[in-house]
């Protein structure tokens, strides 16, 4: 009894799988640098039999990553006695299909891929009476970009006992760039970082600023493919050095004044006695 089952069952299994279609793509991520060429890879098999009149439609689009998913459909292939590829407007020239039904290929050329070509792409196959299976495969495309030279700046007054932070930013770069601060003192040894101060996200906090936090800081924005580097320059004098110095300015401008009030009432006084004689 239980060998005839067993036949029956395998049976059911091979008639469940007739028609239906698998659709793939090798990577669920590819990763190419801005202006390359490149191919999506697309593969399917089916069981159903293919001829030159069989009409199968493979689509790409793509699809937005934030949500609702916004769908565009880039190219889309019909087969047929005279097979037909229509091309959407904002990639035409940028797009082609290379197609063979009877190998299960349907990829995708980009040409001169873009920062805007950072999305998610889908593969569909479509064949009459085989609306099984897998449909549809999707990959994420990411296009690399070195990080642009970054822009450091101070925001704050460095002065002693003050609060600074120091930015450092790079206007572009795929994926997102990280940032790291080095100190370096004015002979070029690198200082360690104080306890308070925080790095994160290319922001530099300093808290209660001393003489300890004169030197150079160098600022480098990375990603996987490549570097830059920015850097600022901070020069801090102790409070009394500060002092000596307004008290300078203050001083002379005093004497001056006082230099200036002697001239005065000389003057007046010669102009009275000049009358009197």
């Amino acid at each position: 009894m239980e060998e005839r089952i067993f036949p029956c069952t395998l049976l059911c299994l091979l008639l469940s799988g007739v028609g239906a279609v698998t659709v793939t793509i090798p990577q669920s991520q590819y990763e190419y640098a801005r202006g390359d060429n490149i191919t999506l890879p697309c593969s399917f098999i089916t069981t159903a039999t293919i001829t030159s009149r069989t009409q199968v439609v493979i689509t790409w689009s793509s699809l937005t990553q934030q949500t609702p998913i916004d769908e565009t459909v880039i190219a889309t292939y019909y087969h047929g006695p005279t097979p037909v590829t229509d091309i959407d407007t904002d990639y035409e020239g940028r797009v082609s299909v290379d197609v063979d039904v009877t190998q299960g290929k349907a990829n995708m050329k980009l040409f001169s891929i873009s920062l805007a070509d950072n999305k998610n792409f889908e593969c569909r196959v479509q064949i009459p009476g085989d609306k099984k299976g897998k449909q549809t495969a999707i990959t994420n495309l990411v296009v690399l970009v070195a990080p642009s030279t970054p822009v450091c700046k101070i925001q704050g007054t460095a002065q002693y006992g003050q609060n600074i932070t120091l930015t450092c930013a790079s206007a572009e770069g795929s994926p997102t760039p990280t940032y790291s601060w080095k100190h370096y003192c004015e002979h070029n040894q690198p200082v360690p970082q104080d306890p308070q101060t925080t790095d994160k996200d290319g922001i530099l906090s300093l808290y209660n600023i001393s003489k300890d936090t004169s030197g150079f800081y160098i600022c480098t924005s990375q990603n996987k493919l490549n570097a830059a580097t920015c850097n600022l320059t901070i020069s801090l004098m102790p409070p009394s050095m500060n002092d000596i110095t307004t008290g300078g300015i203050i001083g002379r401008f005093l004497a001056y004044l006082v230099f200036l009030i002697i001239i005065i009432i000389i003057i007046i006084i010669f102009f009275f006695f000049c009358q009197n004689k």
